[in-house]
């Protein structure tokens, strides 16, 4: 009798092991992932691989299907709602969001995107997007991709701005310090090489004389290298501001498309737009040359293109400070932030602008129609160009 008693005491022990194993993996975090019943933006497990020799996609089976660097997944992506989702990416990871590169690893390390950002500027296909996972090397690590669920309250507080911003991720502010410190000293090494040139451009008397193009640097703009050494200052100086504005080149499908530029890689970018602004700056003379001898106005290139080097070259000056302010109060105030330096943006290009007119108006009025459409087609519509892809394109 007291054998049956032990039996059934171990049967019963048994079955509350077996009973509590199951509850706790009914409970326990990892195995399944609760998200907001009103989240319809999810990432799921049904993960897809291109069948060799056709255009057909078919289920990912791991284990299986080990010779794929690339996976797939049809997702349906709602506007009115964010679509982050996290993942660990090794270096050169790559995802596409309908065969268009939206981010490049540039570096091992655990990510957060934001997919409904990439998808406005995409076409949907059926209503679907198709996000890929490529690496060039290796069968990418699917099991870490997963979905960031959404803060109820944060979201609320986002809707309710006026004003939505742009979530800035990956914003490497110790490469904008080291880029601003080094914008200092060059402007610095500009003052002690050239004194005289230096107060010719950033001097405010000389600013508002008009014969002050015929000195220093603005005698030779784009022939001496001093000039370009100055171009190169603001270049650099517009960049960091540039890149702040957006913090992500690939917003612009332009640029996207051209030159894929990843999220991580901040340096990337501010090289990318300081070489971009000094060559538009310095091949701006060439193209004033040919709509010159295009219109007949030749003897008005050199006066134009001097007072927009010294205008934009002055105003430029004060833009390290609004990329200071960035710095500081980014985090804070993000809204206020990105108006100032839109702001700032805009009036060294219209104020540059507006200098031109007055300085050619007093070598020959702009009311004639031929000047004035001269100078609509080589400084109005340029800057409406420059304003739509710098400030305009959120």
């Amino acid at each position: 009798m007291h054998r049956v008693f032990q039996g059934r005491k171990r049967e019963r022990s048994h079955l509350l092991v077996i009973c509590a194993l199951l509850v706790w993996l009914g409970v326990a975090p990892g195995y399944a992932q609760v998200l907001p019943l009103d989240q319809k933006n999810t990432l799921t497990a049904d993960w897809l691989v291109a069948v060799e020799g056709g255009d057909q996609l078919m289920p990912y089976v791991a284990g299986r299907n080990t010779g794929h660097t690339a996976l797939h997944q049809w997702l349906s992506v709602a506007q009115g709602q964010p679509f982050s989702i996290g993942f660990t990416a090794p270096k050169d990871l790559c995802l596409y969001l309908n065969n268009q590169l939206i981010f490049k690893a540039d570096f091992s390390a655990a990510y957060t995107l934001d997919i409904t950002q990439f998808s406005k500027g995409i076409a949907p296909i059926e209503g679907k997007y198709l996000l890929t996972v490529w690496h060039p090397r290796q069968v990418p690590n699917i099991n870490s991709f997963r979905n960031q669920v959404r803060d109820p309250e944060r979201s609320q507080q986002a809707s309710e701005r006026l004003l939505p911003v742009r979530m800035r991720d990956y914003a490497n502010q110790s490469a904008f310090i080291l880029f601003l410190l080094v914008t200092g000293l060059l402007y610095g090494a500009l003052r002690t090489s050239f004194p005289k040139d230096f107060s010719s451009l950033f001097g405010v008397n000389a600013y508002l004389r008009t014969n002050a193009l015929d000195e220093g640097v603005l005698v030779k703009p784009v022939s001496s290298l001093p000039s370009l050494l100055f171009i190169l200052a603001f270049s650099l100086t517009l960049a960091l501001l540039i890149t702040a504005i957006h913090t992500n080149v690939q917003q612009i499908q332009l640029f996207n498309q051209l030159f894929p530029v990843s999220e991580a890689d901040i340096t990337t970018k501010i090289l990318f737009y300081t070489l971009l602004i000094f060559m538009v700056i310095v091949l701006k003379y060439l193209f004033l040359k040919i709509m010159g001898f295009i219109f007949g106005l030749e003897e008005v290139v050199q006066l134009q293109y001097r007072e927009f080097i010294r205008s934009i070259l002055f105003l430029g000056i004060s833009l390290p400070l609004v990329v200071l302010l960035y710095l500081a109060l980014n985090t804070a105030m993000p809204d206020t932030i990105l108006l100032v330096s839109n702001l700032a943006v805009s009036i060294v290009l219209i104020v540059t602008i507006m200098r031109v007119f007055a300085t050619v108006n007093k070598k020959a009025s702009v009311l004639n129609l031929h000047l004035f459409s001269y100078l609509c087609a080589t400084e109005v519509i340029p800057l409406a160009i420059m304003l739509k892809l710098i400030v305009f394109n959120f």
